[in-house]
């Protein structure tokens, strides 16, 4: 269960990256159930690629997992940074 970790550090340390905020947006539409446009996953780089589908895994395979919060949070805290 390290994608869902790597993520939140990855979003923490630079929201305003495109690869973060790529990675908040699927986390909160993950999170709500809303659509997510698969384009955006195949504009990343490969790492950052097989971080979002290991972060679809994990979140499918564990949906109450305790990390998944801190995730969810910092992901929120992006989207708000990203939209000023």
């Amino acid at each position: 269960m390290n994608a869902i970790k790597n993520a939140r550090k990855l979003i923490t340390a630079d929201p305003k990256s495109d690869t973060a905020r790529t990675l908040a947006r699927l986390v909160l539409s993950l999170e709500s159930g809303e659509e997510y446009p698969l384009a955006e996953l195949y504009a990343l780089d490969l790492k950052s690629f097989d971080l979002a589908m290991a972060i679809v895994s994990e979140w499918r395979l564990d949906r109450y997992y305790a990390r998944k919060g801190k995730l969810l949070d910092v992901s929120y805290q992006s989207s708000l940074l990203s939209a000023h």
